[in-house]
């Protein structure tokens, strides 16, 4: 089942308060695509709760202290919202749930838990309203990273580096694809695909603009290169 799509243009059109779903080690950013299987009743009372919404969006955050569980633990006040935008149901009474990125929101008060269990705060999207032109571009405009000098740099700067770190990983991928990414395409793919610490990935999240990511991304893989590493040879798509 394909949930219809909606895609809010302006920061009017977005919700005042949002349900959470806490998930260490878990990044999403505006345009990428995470898939998640829900389990637990609490959660699939939240995507049926936001199914019902016209927006369809649930915050992906981070807990701040890792020791607690995910559920209850204090998370970071800054996550990024999410459309359902793809979901299916097995025979074992679990969903499977595509989210693709909208916008980034900070949180400005946690709220009572919903009637389903789950949590729910209140969100400013202020910050991030460019957001929205990343999800749903002007067709006549450019992406101001992209239609400069130093926006190639920066995609230069990163693909330099990753191909740094998955040498010092032993990771392989479809290069062809990477080279064919814009900046925006290519911080969001390798900053969601890369298994980089949860503090990382909250750096990258927080990072204000495309640039600002990309030199935050483009530092995380050269001092991983640097290090020496522990994964296994792996594939990244």
């Amino acid at each position: 089942m394909t949930a219809r799509a909606f895609l809010p243009k302006t920061l009017d059109l977005l919700p005042a308060e949002l349900p959470i779903f806490p998930l260490t080690g878990a990044l999403l950013l505006p345009m990428g695509h995470l898939p998640l299987n829900i389990f637990e009743p609490r959660y699939i009372a939240m995507v049926t709760d936001a199914l019902r919404t016209p927006q369809r969006l649930i915050g992906m955050v981070q807990s701040s202290d890792q020791a607690q569980s995910m559920g209850e633990a204090p998370v970071h006040g800054l996550g990024c919202a999410g459309r359902i935008s793809a979901l299916s149901e097995n025979d074992e009474g679990t969903i499977l749930i595509t989210l693709t990125g909208v916008i980034r929101f900070c949180i400005e008060e946690e709220l009572p838990l919903a009637a389903g269990g789950y949590r729910c705060v209140r969100a400013d999207f202020s910050r991030f309203g460019s957001d929205l032109s990343r999800i749903a571009p002007d067709p006549q405009a450019k992406d101001s990273a992209e239609a400069n000098a130093d926006g190639d740099v920066l995609r230069a700067s990163i693909i330099d580096a990753t191909k740094r770190y998955f040498d010092a990983k032993g990771f392989s991928t479809d290069w062809d694809g990477i080279n064919n990414l814009g900046l925006a395409e290519l911080v969001t793919s390798l900053g969601m695909a890369c298994p980089f610490d949860p503090m990382e990935k909250q750096a990258l999240l927080e990072a204000q603009t495309v640039e600002e990511q990309a030199r935050t991304l483009a530092q995380i893989l050269t001092m991983a290169a640097m290090g020496d590493g522990h994964e296994s040879n792996a594939a990244v798509n």
